[in-house]
């Protein structure tokens, strides 16, 4: 995991999609919950939820890791919906590597 980045993304939906495909992480943020959405070791992707950790110190999952960003994006876990349907309501911030949040 890397830290948030302080300046907001500035993206549409199609290049949220395009900027997950090249740079494999990205932090999202609604209302007052922030999501670490990354790619499982380029296999699986997942989003993990900031205001939590395990006992490694990493983000807790809160969803199941899925094979394709196809079907992680179809995924209902931001109060009950996809990140498609609350996208207009995000804000999403780069993952500067090398570096915890």
């Amino acid at each position: 995991m890397g830290k948030r980045a302080e300046e907001v993304l500035d993206l549409d939906y199609e290049g949220l999609v395009d900027y997950l495909h090249h740079n494999h992480s990205i932090y999202m943020r609604i209302d007052s919950n922030i999501y670490y959405i990354t790619d499982a070791n380029f296999e699986a992707w997942r989003a993990q939820d900031t205001s939590k950790r395990n006992h490694k110190d990493h983000y807790v999952d809160c969803t199941d890791l899925c094979p394709t960003l196809d079907e992680f994006l179809s995924i209902p876990f931001v109060h009950g919906c996809t990140i498609k349907e609350v996208f207009p309501q995000c804000k999403f911030y780069a993952s500067v590597k090398g570096e915890k949040e």
